[in-house]
C-alpha cells in the first residue's frame, strides 16, 4: 500500500516536470478559461432594462487564479469597467442599480470604480440607483456616492467615512531571532515605510499628511453628491463612525430606508417605466435566479493574520477607505 502512494507521488512529480520543461516551447491552459459576460434577466418583461450591477466584498482589482496559475476570476475594478463597457452599448438600458455589500478597500480602487460609475452615467446620460444590503462602509459608501440616490436596507449599516493604513514593525522580532538587515539607500527616506523599523518623527508626520490628503478628498467627493450636506457638516460625521439606517437617513448619508424591491419601484416611480426587466451580467457557470442571487458576507480583515515572512508586497502599507473593526 505504502509502496504505490510512493509510486503514485514519484509519477505526479514527473509529470509536473514534464509540465513545466514542456512549457518552455509551447503555451497551454490547464483549467477553466475565463468567458465573456452574459446578461441574465431577473425579473421584469420590459420594455426597457435596468442594470444590475454588484460591488460586494473587498474593494481591490486582485485576480483570483488557480493552482496552475490561471485566472479564474477577474479583479472588481476590471470586472465593474467590463460590464459598463458592455452596457454601454445597450440602448434598452435605462437606469444602473448598484447592490453594494461591502466594507471598503483599498483608496485607489474605490476612486476608479467611482470615477468608471461617474463617466457611465454622463455618457448614458441615465441615473444612477443605490440599494445598500448589509453595508456600505467607507470605501463603499465612497463608490454609493456616484448614485443619485442611495437606499439603505432596514438592517444595514452606512459610513466609516476616513482612511486607515497599517504599517507592520518587524524589527524587534527580527533581533529577538538574531536577523538583522543592512540597507544601502541613496537618500534618507528611500525606506520610508519599511517594515524593519519603526517610524520616525518626520515620517509620521508625512505618512499623516497623506492620511489627510485622502481623507479630505473623501468629504469632498460627499459634499460634491450629497446636496443636503456641505462640507462642514461632512466632517463632522467623518470620524469613522458607522451608522444604521435610520442614523443615515437622519443624517443625510441615504436617501430612503427600503429593500431592493422598494429601490427597483423607486426606479419604476421615477423614471416612469412599466415592468422593466431587471438584468445583470454574468459568465457561464454562475447561478443567478432572482434579485437576491450571490449577496455574500462582507469580507473583513484580520489584523492578527498578517505574514510576517517579509514578503514586500504584504508588508507594505496599503491606504484604504475600509472598516476594519
Amino acid at each position: 500500500m505504502q509502496e504505490s502512494v510512493v509510486k503514485s507521488l514519484l509519477k505526479a512529480v514527473l509529470i509536473a516536470l514534464f509540465m513545466v520543461s514542456f512549457s518552455a516551447c509551447a503555451t497551454f491552459q490547464v483549467g477553466p478559461t475565463i468567458a465573456p459576460l452574459k446578461e441574465k434577466t431577473l425579473m421584469g418583461k420590459g420594455p426597457g432594462k435596468v442594470l444590475l450591477l454588484d460591488i460586494e466584498g473587498f474593494i481591490g482589482n486582485m485576480k483570483k487564479r488557480s493552482f496552475t496559475g490561471a485566472t479564474i476570476q477577474v479583479g472588481m475594478v476590471e470586472r465593474v469597467r467590463e460590464a459598463l463597457m458592455k452596457a454601454e452599448e445597450d440602448g434598452d438600458i435605462k437606469a444602473l442599480l448598484l447592490r453594494i455589500n461591502t466594507p471598503g478597500g483599498t483608496v485607489t480602487s474605490s476612486d476608479i470604480i467611482y470615477h468608471e460609475i461617474k463617466m457611465f452615467k454622463k455618457q448614458k446620460n441615465i441615473k444612477v440607483y443605490v440599494s445598500v444590503v448589509d453595508m456600505a462602509a467607507s470605501g463603499g459608501y465612497y463608490i454609493a456616492m456616484a448614485g443619485d440616490k442611495v437606499v439603505g436596507h432596514p438592517t444595514s449599516l452606512t459610513g466609516s467615512i476616513g482612511v486607515i493604513a497599517v504599517k507592520v514593525n518587524a524589527g524587534e522580532l527580527m533581533q529577538k531571532i538574531g536577523v538583522d538587515w543592512e540597507v544601502v539607500k541613496s537618500a534618507e527616506k528611500k525606506d520610508f515605510l519599511s517594515p524593519l523599523r519603526p517610524l520616525t518623527d518626520e515620517e509620521r508626520k508625512l505618512f499623516q499628511f497623506t492620511i489627510d490628503s485622502y481623507h479630505a478628498r473623501f468629504t469632498e467627493v460627499i459634499a460634491e453628491n450629497r446636496p443636503k450636506l456641505d462640507l462642514e457638516q461632512v466632517k463632522t460625521l467623518a470620524d469613522g463612525q458607522v451608522y444604521n439606517a435610520k442614523q443615515a437617513l437622519d443624517a443625510g448619508l441615504i436617501d430612503k430606508i427600503g429593500y431592493l424591491d422598494d429601490t427597483v419601484n423607486l426606479i419604476q416611480e421615477e423614471l416612469g417605466l412599466s415592468d422593466p426587466k431587471v438584468v445583470t451580467y454574468h459568465r457561464p457557470g454562475e447561478y443567478k435566479s432572482n434579485i437576491y442571487s450571490s449577496i455574500p458576507a462582507p469580507t473583513t480583515i484580520n489584523l492578527l493574520n498578517i505574514d510576517l515572512g517579509l514578503n514586500l508586497p504584504t508588508t507594505t502599507p496599503h491606504f484604504m477607505y475600509m472598516w476594519m473593526p
